[in-house]
């Protein structure tokens, strides 16, 4: 058998602690996808490592968003600005226009 190691799953599975998701807060067995009701409210749940487990409340898609996302709400992202692509030849590029 080519199991894992019991370290690398337990790695694994802890990377995933803390992980949230929104799930609409829909009556029986209706729509679950949030681009179908995105003024129904939302329940934030966080992964705690064993079950999903109640987190916070959301009226609708966008403030669920702003939960899930802070990182797009306008925040700077950590580190230095990426730098655009220099000139190059490579394969993946396109070779300049013809003038």
């Amino acid at each position: 058998m080519d199991d894992e190691p019991l370290k690398d799953w337990a790695e694994r599975r802890d990377a995933r602690i803390g992980r949230l998701r929104a799930v609409p807060v829909v009556s029986s067995d209706g729509p679950r996808g949030s681009h179908l009701q995105p003024d129904a409210p939302r329940v934030i749940e966080r992964w705690n490592g064993h079950a999903w487990e109640p987190y916070a409340y959301a009226a609708d898609l966008t403030e669920a968003k702003a939960l899930l996302y802070p990182e797009a709400n306008g925040a700077a992202p950590a580190g230095p600005a990426p730098k655009p692509l220099g000139p190059g030849t490579g394969k993946h590029r396109r070779p300049p226009a013809p003038r």
